[in-house]
């Protein structure tokens, strides 16, 4: 008798799964979870790693961005640039910084790039960046150095420090990622004091050469134990049906539900949901880089002096990094739609305070609205970062991040370069009443934002009990 090849193979699966340290749960919408192994399973530590060592990558990167508008007068009058000359190489590297998180995440989700691979690379070329706007006059090496090869270093840090966060922490990642998120702007202050009184034109090759070595070994030592969970992993400790686990938890849950299912980008593309994510970001992240290129600037012209400017930039770099870790930890209570409206509207009234303290002369309250602006202009970041896989799921979030995040290399153009066009134009004040209501037309837009797949149900029902 000929044996049957078919039960042969049904056995030897029987088997496998049996011998699995994980089993798969469907739920009714047919997403599966992965639950089972713990994270010291596949880590051989806790995942708590994969929030402190992203958030100090992030921090190190922060320099970039955060601390250059305290940097372009000596930069200026040490390579003979122009004001716009300034403003167009940071433009150029916001442009490259957003712009590499798509094709990252592309190339992580297909396995040609790891995580670990990402940070390796991103940290030599981060090191390149300041390297070329240390040695290089010309504006045009300078912005393909500084601009576009340092721009894709430290978006391959960056984009790879989010994800990682989002991965790891499926059931709730608002204030994780949130906290990881604002080490990309306080990291920074201690710069900002640097290239406020210890930069000049004699020491600036030291000081450019010297940080760009401390980003490239902080985010290489950092990159040694980065590793991404498997796809669909669900934490053991939690029922991905009923959502039962700790208290805060499963109010984190239930206000942010995970997605009804795993979105591919074109899926994702396809529901509507994340071209109304990418133009809020788009127009959001442009008044959040307008407001950094421009405030200290605005602070000298005013009359205030080096140090009420410095300040103003030194708060907006705090307050723009404390500022995520909170909306994160609230946007798990309130729930993330409407933190993130909130968070809007604050930037955008921001904005008009600025003026306002401008035109009053009031050092004080141009330092309150600074705060206000710093607040709204980075805590939006992570609530995107977090909406994303609640909207989509965490196997594409690579991806799907990639192309909501890649609206900013749209905001550096008009945050930045066509800011700087702006404010010759219309002078400050024209220019910041501009910023305030391109925020609140963000914010309507936000409004619009729901999950898909689950526009009536927001709580899962509980699992019917064994009688007995």
């Amino acid at each position: 008798m000929t044996a049957d090849p078919f039960a042969t193979k049904s056995s030897a699966a029987h088997s496998d799964a049996a011998n699995r340290p994980y089993r798969e749960v469907t739920d009714s919408r047919g997403r599966v979870y992965r639950v089972g192994e713990s994270d010291r399973d596949i880590l051989g530590h806790s995942r708590k790693l994969m929030i402190y060592l992203p958030w100090i990558a992030m921090m190190a990167i922060s320099v970039f961005e955060y601390a250059y508008g305290s940097a372009e007068d000596t930069l200026s009058h040490a390579h003979g640039w122009t004001q716009s000359n300034t403003f167009w190489i940071l433009s150029v590297w916001v442009f490259f910084q957003a712009g590499i998180a798509f094709p990252a995440g592309w190339l992580r989700e297909k396995g040609i790039l790891t995580a670990r691979a990402a940070m390796y690379v991103g940290s030599g070329l981060c090191v390149v960046g300041f390297l070329a706007l240390s040695h290089l006059s010309n504006v045009l090496p300078a912005i393909l150095g500084f601009g576009v090869v340092g721009g894709i270093g430290a978006g391959l840090v960056y984009a790879t420090c989010i994800n990682m966060v989002g991965k790891w922490f499926p059931e709730r990642r608002g204030a994780r990622t949130g906290f990881v998120n604002g080490g990309f702007a306080y990291g920074s202050l201690p710069f900002i004091f640097i290239f406020n009184y210890g930069f000049d034109t004699a020491n600036y090759h030291r000081v450019l050469d010297l940080i760009g070595c401390y980003i490239m070994v902080v985010v290489a030592g950092c990159a040694f134990f980065f590793k991404d969970p498997p796809k669909n992993w669900w934490p053991s400790d939690i029922d991905p049906l009923t959502y039962a686990g700790a208290g805060r938890t499963a109010t984190g849950l239930a206000k942010n539900p995970p997605a009804a299912r795993q979105y591919t980008p074109k899926e994702a593309i396809r529901t509507g949901m994340l071209p109304l994510m990418w133009i809020s970001i788009v127009m959001t992240a442009g008044v959040s880089i307008f407001g950094i290129s421009f405030q200290v600037d605005f602070a000298k012209d005013v009359g205030f002096g080096p140090l009420v400017a410095a300040s103003s930039m030194g708060v907006m770099a705090v307050i723009n990094g404390v500022g995520r870790g909170v909306v994160g930890w609230l946007s798990d209570r309130w729930g993330r739609k409407s933190t993130l409206v909130f968070v809007i509207v604050v930037l955008g009234l921001a904005q008009f305070g600025v003026i306002w303290a401008g035109d009053v002369k009031s050092e004080w309250l141009f330092l309150f609205f600074a705060f206000l602006s710093g607040f709204g202009g980075g805590a939006f970041y992570p609530l995107f970062a977090a909406l994303t896989p609640d909207y989509f799921g965490e196997n594409y979030n690579a991806t799907n991040y990639g192309l909501v995040y890649s609206g900013k290399l749209i905001s550096g153009l008009f945050g930045g370069g066509l800011g700087s066009m702006v404010v010759a134009a219309w002078g400050y004040d024209g220019a910041y009443a501009l910023a305030g209501g391109v925020s609140m037309v963000a914010a309507g837009i936000a409004l619009l934002l729901r999950q898909p797949g689950r526009s009536r149900e927001v709580t899962p029902a509980p699992r019917p009990q064994a009688a007995g």
